[in-house]
C-alpha cells in the first residue's frame, strides 16, 4: 500500500477506469484507499472515459489514472497524465488457467499488446490445450473470439472487454486481472502522484528563483505566445513584462523568434547575437512534457558577463594544489640519456600538441610533465595530476568528467567539476593511461577529438581549453595488439614521444640524486654530519645495484638509512648492519651489468623468449627503447 502519511486535502485524485469486470474489482478495493488517495470510479470507456477523466480535470484535478487493457493504452495515448495500467502477472494467469480447466479442455488466451512466449513451456510441461493471441482494439478482440468460438475452444480467458465478448458468444469467460495485481496498479498510481506534486511544488520554486535570475528568460507555448517573462529579460529589451504575455515572441523581439525551435523541436546553444548595442549569448531549447513537445524556452546572458565568470572560475581561483612545482632545469642529472630527454621535453613545451611519456615506475615522468607545463604558454595556469590506476572506474569517469547533482546516489548537491574541467586553459597529466578502463577510453578520445566533456548526468558538453600530457610504463603497442588499449586512442595520443630512461642507464646521475635526497632526509633528522659518511659506504654498492624501482627505490633506500643516520657519524657503518638495513644491494637476484651490454647475451635472452622484445626486456631489466639501441649499435 502507500504511504500513510498523505490525507486530508493533500490526497491526491485518481481515477480508476474501468467497465465490467473490472469496475466489480475497483468497488472493492478502493474504500480501502480512503485515507491515501481520493479515488473515483469511472464507469466508462474510450471516448467516453475520455470526456470524463476531462471534465474532472476542469473541476477539481486529476492526479493520475489507472486503467487496463485496450481502455488504457488509449487513454494513455490522449491523456497528458500519468496512466498506471494493470499488469497481467504470472500469479494472474496461472490462476486464470486454474479456473479455465474446470470448465473446458481447450483454452484460450486473449491479452492486450503482446503474448507471452512463456506460456509455451508452460503448456508444454501441463500438456494443456492453451492458444494466446493479443489484441490492439475492440474490434481485433471480438473477431478473435469470434474465430476461437468457430473453432471449438471452451474458455476464454482475458480482461473485462474479452471475457464479456466470450459469455456472449456462449463460451466461458475467465476474468485475468487478480485483485493483488489492480491493487498495484493502485499503489503505483498513488506514488507517482506523490512524486507529480513534489515536482509541482519544485517548479513553483523554480519559478520564483527564474524573477531573481539576471539572465533574460522567455518562455512560450507551441504558437509561440509568451506565457512566461522574467525582469531580466524585460530590463534587457525595454518592455513592460505583463504587457508582452499572450502575445508572440517574434512581434516582441524579432531577433530572439523561436520559429526554428518549435518547428524542429531542435535545441540550439551557445548562439551569438547583438540586441540593441550588446553582444549577447542565446540558448534556445524545446519543452517537452511526457515526452510531447509543449513550447519552447529561450536564455539571453550577456557575453561580457559569461567571459568575467569565467575567467574566475577557470583560472584565477584554481585551486593550489593544481599547480607544478618543477622546472626543467631543476630536474636533477647530466647523464646523456637524461639531458636528451630534458631537451626534447623543452621543444614539446613550444607546442600544445598531446605528449606520451614512457618509462618504468619510479623514473620521474611527472616531474618531466610539469617541467614541460612550466616551460609551455600555459605555465600560469592549472596543471592537474591523475593517477589513471588509482582508482575505480565509476570514480574514475566521475572525477575525470564530473557529474550534475542527482546523476548517481550520493552524488554532491550541485554537481562537481571533472578535472578536464578544472585543467582548463591548463594541462592534465594522466599518468598510467595504460591503466584506464576502455569505456573510458572511448570518452577520453572524443575529449581529445572534440575539446569538450559531458558530465555524468548532463547533456549538454562542456568545451574545455586543455593540454594532455599522459604517461605509462607498460607497452601501449602490446596492449593495442592484445586489446587491452583502444587503437585510436594510441594513435592520438602517440604524437609527441618521450622516454625517460630508467636509473640503471644513468648512473652517472646516481651521486647527485643520492646527495640530494640525503640532504633532504637527513635535515629532517638533524644529522647531515653523517652524509659524506653514509654516501662514500653506500654510493659504490649502488652504482652496482639494478635499481627495478628506480629513483622512488633510491628514495625510500635513502630515507630508510637516515633514520640510523648516528651509525655513520663516526664514521662508515658496521658491514653487517649495513646489510640488514640494506639488503637489496647486497642481492644476488639483481640481473648483471654486463648481460646489457653483451650483445651475445641479449640475443640469448631474445631466443629464450621466442623473439618477444617486451619479455625480453623484463628479463634484462632494461627498456625497450635501449633494447633498440642495443640491437641497432650490433648491426
Amino acid at each position: 500500500m502507500a504511504d500513510q502519511s498523505v490525507r486530508g486535502e493533500d490526497r491526491p485524485v485518481i481515477l480508476a477506469v474501468g467497465f465490467s469486470r473490472l469496475k466489480e474489482v475497483f468497488r472493492v478495493i478502493v474504500p480501502s484507499y480512503a485515507a491515501q488517495a481520493d479515488v473515483h470510479i469511472v464507469d466508462r470507456g474510450f471516448d467516453d472515459a475520455l470526456a470524463e477523466i476531462r471534465r474532472y480535470q476542469q473541476t477539481r484535478g486529476v492526479d493520475a489514472v489507472v486503467a487496463a487493457g485496450s481502455n488504457g493504452a488509449f487513454l494513455r495515448r490522449h491523456l497528458a497524465l500519468p496512466v498506471i495500467l494493470v499488469t497481467l502477472t504470472g500469479f494472474d494467469v496461472l490462476n486464470a488457467l486454474a479456473t479455465a480447466r474446470r470448465s473446458a479442455r481447450r483454452i484460450a488466451l486473449i491479452s492486450h499488446g503482446t503474448t507471452h512466449p512463456e506460456l509455451i513451456e508452460f503448456k508444454q510441461h501441463f500438456g494443456l490445450e492453451l492458444e494466446h493471441y493479443a489484441y490492439e482494439t475492440a474490434a481485433d478482440a471480438e473477431r478473435r473470439v469470434s474465430a476461437l468460438a468457430g473453432r471449438g475452444v471452451g474458455a476464454i480467458i482475458g480482461p473485462g472487454l474479452v471475457t464479456d465478448l466470450a459469455e456472449q458468444a456462449g463460451l466461458a469467460g475467465i476474468f485475468v486481472y487478480s485483485r493483488a495485481s489492480v491493487e498495484q496498479a493502485l499503489d503505483s498510481a498513488i506514488e507517482i502522484s506523490r512524486i507529480g506534486r513534489i515536482e509541482a511544488a519544485r517548479r513553483e520554486r523554480l519559478d520564483t528563483i527564474l524573477q531573481q535570475l539576471e539572465e533574460g528568460v522567455v518562455a512560450v507555448d507551441m504558437d509561440e505566445r509568451v506565457q512566461s517573462f522574467n525582469p531580466a529579460m524585460a530590463r534587457l529589451l525595454g518592455v513592460d513584462a505583463d504587457a508582452v504575455e499572450g502575445r508572440r515572441l517574434s512581434q516582441v523581439a524579432s531577433q530572439l523568434a523561436l520559429h526554428d525551435t518549435l518547428a524542429h523541436g531542435v535545441t540550439e546553444l551557445g548562439g551569438v547575437q547583438r540586441i540593441g548595442n550588446r553582444t549577447v549569448v542565446t540558448n534556445r531549447i524545446p519543452i517537452r512534457e511526457q515526452g510531447v513537445q509543449t513550447g519552447a524556452v529561450v536564455t539571453v546572458q550577456d557575453s561580457a558577463t559569461i567571459q568575467r565568470v569565467d575567467r574566475s572560475l577557470r583560472s584565477t581561483n584554481k585551486p593550489r594544489q593544481f599547480a607544478a612545482r618543477y622546472e626543467l632545469d631543476g630536474i636533477i642529472g647530466d647523464s646523456q640519456p637524461l639531458r636528451e630527454a630534458c631537451t626534447l621535453a623543452a621543444q614539446y613545451a613550444a607546442t600544445d600538441t598531446t605528449v606520451l611519456i614512457l618509462g618504468e615506475s619510479g623514473t620521474g615522468k611527472e616531474l618531466l610533465a610539469q617541467g614541460i607545463h612550466n616551460a609551455s604558454a600555459r605555465r600560469g595556469h592549472a596543471f592537474v595530476a591523475l593517477n589513471c590506476g588509482a582508482f575505480p572506474e565509476s570514480l574514475l569517469e566521475s572525477e575525470l568528467f564530473g557529474f550534475e547533482e542527482g546523476a548517481f546516489t550520493g552524488s554532491r548537491r550541485g554537481g562537481k567539476p571533472g578535472l578536464f574541467e578544472s585543467a582548463h586553459t591548463g594541462t592534465i597529466f594522466l599518468d598510467e593511461i595504460g591503466e584506464m578502463p576502455l569505456t573510458l577510453q572511448t570518452r577520453l578520445l572524443r575529449v581529445l577529438q572534440e575539446h569538450e566533456v559531458i558530465r555524468l548526468g548532463a547533456t549538454q558538453p562542456t568545451p574545455v581549453d586543455v593540454r594532455v600530457i599522459a604517461a605509462t610504463h607498460r607497452d601501449l603497442a602490446a596492449a593495442v595488439a592484445e586489446g587491452a588499449f583502444r587503437q585510436d586512442l594510441y594513435y592520438r595520443i602517440n604524437i609527441l614521444r618521450l622516454d625517460v630512461p630508467p636509473l640503471r642507464e644513468r648512473l652517472d646521475d646516481l651521486p647527485a640524486l643520492a646527495r640530494s635526497i640525503a640532504g633532504r632526509a637527513l635535515a629532517r633528522q638533524g644529522r647531515t654530519s653523517a652524509m659524506p659518511a653514509m654516501l662514500e659506504q653506500v654510493i659504490p654498492y649502488c652504482r652496482a645495484y639494478h635499481w627495478p624501482g628506480n629513483i622512488r627505490e633510491l628514495e625510500n633506500l635513502i630515507e630508510r638509512l637516515a633514520i640510523f643516520a648516528p651509525g655513520f657519524e663516526s664514521g662508515p657503518m658496521d658491514q653487517q648492519r649495513l646489510e640488514r638495513l640494506v639488503p637489496e644491494l647486497f642481492s644476488d637476484t639483481t640481473p648483471p651489468r654486463a648481460a646489457v651490454d653483451d650483445i651475445d647475451a641479449i640475443h640469448r635472452v631474445l631466443a629464450q623468449c621466442d623473439g618477444n622484445r617486451s619479455a625480453a626486456c623484463r628479463q634484462l631489466g632494461i627498456s625497450r627503447s635501449t633494447l633498440w639501441r642495443r640491437l641497432s649499435g650490433a648491426s
